[in-house]
């Protein structure tokens, strides 16, 4: 093969693996709102994956931005003291932690926490065979694990940023 039949070979590929991996989000995605309707639901499964992604994501949320926006408010004010500006530090600490840093960091921090926790805890499951047993007990796992974690993590990351 001449080295530009490589390139275009390896470009394909790239584009056709980066289609597959839509479409497999798209697939995992149609299942996850088709299963929002149909019965079993479970409730309790849910308000534990609430608790895990929103309450005990509060404490490394509110660190983050109680320690961002004294980093920020001590900058600002650095710069609006050349200008005798210090009484506009609050209200700019205040707009730009609330509009554009606060969501980015919070969303960082619960990704990070949550996401990590979540991958480890299906994982442990698949490795042990937890999932087959709850596909023989006739429970599907992607109603029972993967619906209530998405469903809590729509509700609580918007609350938590």
């Amino acid at each position: 093969m001449s080295m530009i039949a490589q390139f275009l070979a390896s470009i394909g590929a790239t584009v056709l693996g980066f289609l597959a991996t839509i479409g497999r989000v798209t697939i995992f995605a149609g299942n996850t709102v088709s299963h929002l309707i149909r019965p079993p639901f479970y409730g309790r499964e849910f308000g534990a994956a609430l608790i895990q992604i929103g309450w005990l994501s509060l404490p490394v949320v509110g660190m983050t931005a109680l320690f961002t926006g004294g980093a920020l408010a001590l900058q600002i004010y650095a710069g609006g003291a050349r200008f005798n500006a210090e009484t506009v530090v609050p209200s700019i600490v205040a707009i730009g932690l609330t509009r554009e840093l606060g969501p980015v960091l919070g969303g960082l921090m619960v990704a990070a926490r949550v996401a990590s926790s979540i991958a480890a805890e299906i994982g442990t499951m698949k490795v042990t065979e937890q999932i087959d047993a709850l596909t023989t007990l006739s429970t599907n796992p992607m109603k029972y694990l993967t619906l209530p974690r998405v469903l809590a993590a729509t509700l609580a990351v918007p609350v938590l940023v």
